[in-house]
């Protein structure tokens, strides 16, 4: 299933792959939690954090934890996988409701005149 193309046609073709979208959210949710891995090694994730609360009118109730490369790698992990997951169900139900609309719709008829 991962490597399949769901394909919809109305008028041109759109394809979805389901491994790429996969891949692509996987990416993303994974590489915004290395970026916070860096931030906890760095020291700077306790600051961040208190900003973004300051910015959300929430006082910092939340403190950092010193850096573990374990722990670190296993929340890239889980939020790979995670967000491999999310990207191949939006990839499939995107696919299901482009080909249910192209059966829907009407069809033009083109009236032609002699």
């Amino acid at each position: 299933m991962a490597n399949h193309a769901l394909t919809s046609t109305t008028g041109q073709q759109r394809s979805v792959r389901i491994n790429a979208v996969g891949i692509s959210v996987a990416l993303l949710f994974g590489g915004v939690h290395v970026v916070w891995a860096l931030l906890v090694a760095s020291g700077l994730a306790q600051a961040v954090l208190n900003f973004v609360f300051w910015l959300h009118f929430i006082r910092p109730g939340w403190v950092v934890e010193s850096f573990e490369f374990g722990r670190a790698a296993g929340l890239v992990a889980m939020t790979s996988a995670i967000g491999y997951a999310v990207g191949a169900i939006f990839a499939v139900i995107w696919a299901s409701l482009h080909r249910a609309s192209h059966l829907i719709r009407p069809r033009r008829e083109v009236q032609v005149e002699c």
